[in-house]
């Protein structure tokens, strides 16, 4: 096996865990709505999760490992991730705006501020902002 399909291993998996964490958010209150459906299959095509897998995770997604992020930074680094994947198909109204909340507070960002950073996060993107300055705008929008 070579290096690089060592990484791209460990990235799939990744990739398949970061999903399964976010379907295990979307399931929180018990139902998966159409409109998180939609969601997730696109959310799925952007993380290159194969259909197999994609079926397999929505079966049992708690069967996934969840790798929490443990640094602030790495949570920034999910939603950057995260925000960019759904800015390219746009957020399409308040059921995504809600799921993507949720995934926010799956994160580790406090309920009673993720609005705040959901919003902030969403318009740095939109502005085209590179990682290092949507983490520096992040860590500072209160001031």
């Amino acid at each position: 096996m070579s290096f690089s399909d060592l990484f791209d291993s460990g990235f799939k998996r990744r990739n398949e865990s970061h999903f399964a964490a976010i379907v295990r958010v979307a399931m929180a209150d018990g139902v998966i709505t159409p409109e998180e459906q939609t969601f997730l299959d696109r959310l799925a095509q952007r993380l290159e999760i194969s259909e197999g897998d994609y079926k397999a995770i929505l079966k049992n997604f708690n069967s996934q490992p969840i790798n929490p992020p443990v640094s602030y930074d790495n949570r920034l680094e999910r939603l950057y991730d995260l925000v960019r994947m759904i800015h390219v198909d746009t957020i399409k109204g308040d059921p995504e705006m809600l799921l993507l909340k949720k995934i926010g507070v799956g994160l580790g960002f406090h309920a009673v501020n993720v609005k705040y950073i959901i919003d902030k996060a969403l318009t740095l993107v939109n502005n085209g902002v590179d990682l290092d300055t949507f983490m520096d705008e992040i860590k500072n929008m209160n001031r």
